[in-house]
Parts: structure tokens; sequence; C-alpha cells
């Protein structure tokens, strides 16, 4: 059996650089290659919660490598040559008892 190995996402987050006139913050878009995301379709049972909960539809769910620190909420991903959000709040395990290269998991749904 051959090892589980992820694939290359862009995670697209914004970072503040500077103030407008008014005072108001200005963002900027950067992409962040994030390496070795495993991603899956979402469970029947996961799409029915969540549309019920959240009346947002989950697509697929993305794991996310152990020692990763990007914040994921709410977040614009790219993969599959398409664009994704990020919905809902990040689940994460403790790293040190979760035995792959995996502790985290989150849910994306269709973005245009």
């Amino acid at each position: 059996m051959g090892k589980i190995k992820g694939i290359s996402i862009v995670l697209v987050d914004k970072i503040k650089t500077g103030n407008d006139p008014f005072g108001n913050p200005i963002f900027k878009d950067v992409e962040i290659t994030v390496d070795n995301v495993l991603i899956s379709p979402t469970s029947s049972d996961d799409v029915v919660n969540q549309l019920s909960l959240t009346g947002r539809k989950a697509v697929y769910t993305l794991a996310i490598p152990k020692g990763d620190t990007h914040n994921w909420e709410n977040k614009e991903v790219n993969f599959f040559n398409q664009r994704w959000r990020v919905f809902g709040i990040p689940l994460e395990g403790i790293e040190e008892i979760i035995p792959l290269d995996w502790n985290k998991k989150v849910m994306v749904e269709r973005y245009e």
C-alpha cells in the first residue's frame, strides 16, 4: 500500500496594506500555496446537516496537514481549477494523538 498524499491548493488570504483617506483599512489578496491537502466529497449526512444549520451546501471536505497555522475561516480556496469558499469553524484535533498527517478539516462550497 502506498503512502497517502494530498495535493497543493491555494488559500487566498487578505493582508492589510494601509488605510484610505477616511481611515478605512485597505486589503490586498495574497495567494498562499498549502501542500498535502486531502480533498474528499462531503458525505450526504454532512451536506444535509450543514444545509439545515447554515443554509450552505458543503461540496468537499478538506483535510489540512498538521502544523498549518493559517486562518481558514471564511477564506477563498482554489483547487480543481475552481474557486471555493470555506464556511463554518475548522474542526481541529490534537496533533499528538492523531496518527496520520492531518489534524484539521474544513468544508467548502462552490464560490463564484
